[in-house]
């Protein structure tokens, strides 16, 4: 339920852009995520730091492709939210000497030190690639084309990457019990 919970401003913007046009479906993605925020703040539910980070950069982009008329902007939002996640799990490995796929995920399973960190450097090298993969697709195909890779090629991918990790992390789990 969570991974549709997240993927609602995607679906919606592919939605509107089939239905209208970039600039319809931009504004369409900024109201379904301030709308994300709202409902889990109005059901007093936590709001995720991912979904803060998403806010305030598909506001910034978002609000600069309908200010400028410019797609370009919104184009670059993937990859800028895919790079400050990178970002953000290395900067905690580097800066303040902690795991941060770790903390999310200890109290889920119980993994060696040379597991976890493999994890967390695969998913750095994960969201560091689909932020190129984003650009290359964004500015070197149609928008039509750049849209579905945005909902189909990132979730397929994303899907893949997700399996990869858990038949990796299995042999792991298997071992400590």
């Amino acid at each position: 339920m969570k991974f549709l919970f997240d993927l609602f401003p995607v679906i919606l913007f592919f939605i509107a852009y089939k239905l209208a046009d970039i600039m319809v479906a931009t504004a369409v993605t900024i109201a379904a995520t301030f709308a994300q925020v709202g409902w889990l703040w109005l059901r007093r539910q936590k709001i995720d730091r991912m979904l803060w980070v998403s806010l305030v950069i598909v506001t910034v982009f978002g609000g600069m492709t309908l200010l400028l008329h410019d797609e370009a902007f919104i184009k670059w939002k993937p990859t800028v939210l895919y790079w400050a996640f990178a970002a953000a799990l290395l900067g905690g490995m580097v800066f303040l000497r902690k795991n941060l796929i770790r903390s999310m995920l200890a109290g889920q399973m119980d993994l060696p030190e040379v597991a976890w960190n493999r994890l967390n450097w695969s998913w750095i090298g994960f969201f560091t690639f689909m932020g190129l993969a984003n650009l290359v697709v964004a500015f070197n195909f149609s928008t039509d084309d750049w849209v579905n890779f945005k909902l189909f090629g990132g979730m397929g991918l994303m899907l893949v990457f997700v399996i990869a990790q858990g038949l990796l992390l299995s042999r792991h789990l298997e071992d400590n019990k």
